[in-house]
């Protein structure tokens, strides 16, 4: 992976060089520097749009009770977007405007999702995410863990205090 990041920091910069000098010398100077901001004006308006459409989406889903995990990832796409917009250059602008456009959005996130595992923050072992869960130190606890048997048992309970339970 960082021979890869690193021929993209060497590439990138040389190629977007070559590309102001070409376009700079068909247009000229004052109309590139002009162009190069009019890509970042338009880029940074339509990644709001879009990203605001995007939440929207992943609110409407969560609502139903469905999990959003490619609007999710449309998301971070939408700021990796704009960072590309909002960096100078024409090929990082067309690479920022053709992520900007729905449908290849839609079918680079679902590549992305085939390719990542997701795991679920929930209970591993008896730690959650934040540290080791309520349950290994609740001596009222009775009966098996999830944890234990992989499934899942809902319930309710009440914790009393210790004063009123001798009574």
């Amino acid at each position: 992976m960082f021979p890869i990041l690193l021929l993209m920091f060497i590439a990138v910069p040389i190629i977007e060089i070559a590309l102001f000098i070409q376009v700079g010398g068909f247009l000229g100077l004052w109309p590139t520097i002009g162009l190069v901001l009019l890509t970042a004006f338009v880029g940074a308006s339509l990644v709001r749009s879009q990203g605001l459409q995007t939440l929207l989406s992943v609110q409407s889903r969560m609502q139903r009770g469905e999990l959003p995990a490619q609007q999710i990832v449309e998301g971070v796409m939408l700021a990796v977007a704009g960072v590309l917009l909002l960096t100078p250059g024409f090929m990082t602008d067309a690479m920022g405007m053709t992520v900007l456009l729905p449908a290849p959005r839609a079918t680079l996130a679902k590549y992305l999702m085939g390719k990542v595992k997701v795991q679920s923050a929930g209970f591993h072992g008896g730690h959650g995410p934040f540290g080791p869960s309520s349950q290994e130190h609740d001596p009222f606890r009775s009966g098996p863990s999830n944890t234990d048997s992989g499934q899942t048992f809902e319930g309710e309970y009440e914790r009393k205090d210790e004063d009123k339970r001798l009574k």
